[in-house]
């Protein structure tokens, strides 16, 4: 993993920051590698109980960066500084982007932000400055989005005639329905924070989404880990769609499978005891 991307955790909850201010948090290969190593990471730490996504800077994400792109490739140096030769990053990012990573169901691009969806944990994001294309896309990966008042979101990939390409069609679909969604893409017009949040795009507005996300995480972080994954896996399925029979018997089952358990015990004993619940992480 490269300095792209910071995680700091405390108490349970992973502060997790895109790490390019003096760019705009812009998206090189070397964000993208940071951002799904950073996603496996954290998925394999049962210590974490949420997360919080956010950008240092100015801005949380302007989007791809081009002028790296364009170097990589012309004629990239055989070193670039972050990891590998410049000569198999180029590979790798000039490869056909149908290519899936290994063991996915996603390219490198989008595994930056489907990453976040499948995560165990809940994800919150905390959008100020600009989240721009790409950048905007990570946000919708999260789970809850809080933003400025200010803040500028927008699919802006119609600007270089391209359309979103990391997993936004699914998610903008999910969020706001077809016909904002299309409406946002075919336009790339810039939507603010207050009317992200009226359009279903993000979940709410702050002054200072940061500290107002990881106050979130925080009472998030304690709750039951096995209940909030579980809750997690569920909506994620309903949202997803499919068969309506199967989603309530996988109801049944989840639900099943945390009756009686210790947490879900110790949920119940720390309420009547009034005190605060000391829960176990899960396996």
């Amino acid at each position: 993993m490269t300095d792209r991307v910071t995680v700091h955790v405390h108490e349970g909850v992973a502060d997790v920051r895109l790490n390019r201010p003096d760019k705009l948090n812009a998206l090189d290969l070397a964000t993208f590698e940071a951002l799904a190593e950073t996603g496996d990471a954290l998925a394999a730490d049962s210590s974490v109980r949420a997360v919080v996504l956010s950008g240092e800077g100015r801005a949380f994400c302007a989007g791809l960066d081009f002028a790296n792109f364009a170097a990589m490739a012309g004629d990239a140096p055989s070193g670039d500084g972050t990891g590998g030769s410049g000569g198999e990053r180029q590979k790798r990012v000039l490869s056909d982007i149908t290519d899936r990573e290994p063991g996915r169901i996603t390219n490198l691009g989008q595994q930056a932000v489907h990453t976040w969806h499948e995560l165990p944990q809940p994800v919150i994001a905390a959008v100020h400055g600009h989240a721009l294309g790409g950048g905007f896309q990570i946000a919708l990966g999260a789970d809850i989005r809080i933003v400025a008042p200010d803040a500028k979101l927008s699919v802006l990939e119609i600007r270089w005639g391209l359309v979103p390409d990391m997993t936004g069609t699914a998610a903008l679909l999910r969020l706001v329905g077809e016909d904002v969604a299309k409406e946002l893409t075919f336009t790339g017009r810039m939507v603010p924070g207050d009317e992200a949040v009226r359009l279903g795009l993000a979940t709410r507005t702050a002054e200072d989404p940061r500290a107002a996300a990881l106050e979130l995480a925080r009472q998030i972080a304690c709750s039951s880990p096995d209940a909030i994954r579980t809750a997690k896996r569920l909506l994620n399925r309903a949202a997803e769609g499919g068969d309506l029979a199967g989603q309530y018997l996988e109801e049944s089952r989840e639900l099943g499978a945390l009756r009686g358990s210790p947490n879900q015990a110790e949920a119940v004993r720390a309420y009547f005891e009034k005190r605060p619940p000391a829960f176990t992480d899960p396996a």
